[in-house]
């Protein structure tokens, strides 16, 4: 579909099915659609999501509290994804969504509607966790030029540190000397490249981690 034209039909089909009268151009609405004493629904045609269409859905809320936003149905993996992203946002909003599939075919994704969220307990502990476990404030201005400073980087710093000082070691000593507890299984996994292991349970410092701890000088040691 190329044109906003070319979505009308497949909306006023889905909307008579359901025993509305509907009309194209009503004032500023794209789509108006009535059905007795009901309280009437508007629908925003638009090729594409874009901040500009929600914020004239959400101008129309002063109008209806019955109001959908219309786009083709995205195709592809990363289209799905933004699918997804905007149903999400159109259900904060209070808005609908329908998706003209391209046989045509209208169909409703979600109604207009209060949003109630659930919480989500595990992903709320996760965030605790990842705050505790962050020494300091390493991201206040922002990402540096080399990436977010996490919980998990300050630990792989300080075994980096470690190693830099006193050579290679085990596992279990690094864990020790720096309070990682998890020393062993991180430089195992070694997901910056900054370790290698001599033998078994035993690892030294690469030349990445040695560029690593100075790259990320400021980003872990808070004494």
């Amino acid at each position: 579909m190329t044109r906003e034209q070319d979505l009308y039909p497949p909306v006023k089909a889905l909307l008579e099915r359901q025993g509305y009268c509907v009309k194209g151009e009503v004032g500023a609405a794209d789509v108006m659609a009535r059905r007795g004493d009901d309280p009437p629904v508007i629908v925003e045609l638009k090729l594409r999501f874009s901040l500009g269409l929600f914020h004239q859905a959400v101008a129309r809320l002063s109008v209806t509290d019955l109001v959908y936003i219309a786009v083709p149905r995205p195709t592809g993996k990363t289209a799905r994804r933004a699918l997804k992203d905007n149903l999400a946002l159109c259900r904060r909003l209070g808005l609908g969504l329908i998706t003209v599939r391209g046989d045509g075919r209208a169909e409703v994704q979600c109604d207009p509607g209060p949003y109630a969220p659930r919480k989500s307990k595990k992903r709320t502990a996760k965030l605790l966790r990842e705050f505790d476990r962050l020494e300091g404030d390493p991201n206040s201005g922002g990402a540096t030029r080399h990436g977010i400073v996490t919980a998990y980087r300050q630990d792989a710093l300080r075994c980096a540190a470690h190693l830099a000082e006193h050579g290679s070691q085990k596992g279990a000593l690094v864990a020790r000397a720096t309070g990682v507890a998890h020393a062993t299984r991180l430089m195992a996994d070694n997901h910056y490249g900054w370790f290698e292991r001599v033998e078994k349970g035993i690892y030294r410092l690469t030349a990445a981690g040695s560029e690593g701890l100075v790259h990320w000088a400021y980003s872990w040691d808070t004494d």
